[in-house]
């Protein structure tokens, strides 16, 4: 069965998705970007803000679905620019630690949803 999750604390959907969906004992989360959720507009600042409110999107949404960052079992991380990557990594730790960090795939874009830096999505355990 498949159950909708949406809270008011990560960016509302700006099309005809939901912020995650869980089915069975999985969380799967469409991608979250450097919004504000209190404000709607995208965080000032380079990768390292916008990854830490990309960070904080996903971790509203896990709470929401009854999860935490500890129960992250892949992440997908879409970059604009792969020369980002190393302190993208310095943020990504801050919310991951090593010995229990999920899997993870990082791939460089064209380009991302208003211009954004980063863009993140997840699968958990529930």
């Amino acid at each position: 069965m498949k159950h909708i999750i949406n809270t008011e604390n990560a960016p509302a959907p700006i099309g005809p998705y939901n912020q995650a969906v869980k089915s069975g004992h999985l969380l799967y989360t469409s991608g979250q970007i450097p919004i504000d959720p209190a404000t709607g507009i995208k965080v000032e600042g380079g990768i390292r803000e916008q990854a830490i409110q990309v960070l904080e999107n996903l971790k509203a949404v896990l709470e929401e679905a009854g999860a935490t960052m500890e129960d992250v079992l892949k992440t997908t991380v879409f970059l604009a620019d792969m020369n980002d990557f190393p302190e993208f990594n310095t943020v990504y730790a801050e919310y991951f630690a090593e010995d229990n960090a999920p899997a993870r795939s990082t791939i460089q874009v064209a380009a991302l949803p208003i211009a954004a830096l980063v863009e993140i999505e997840l699968v958990a355990k529930i």
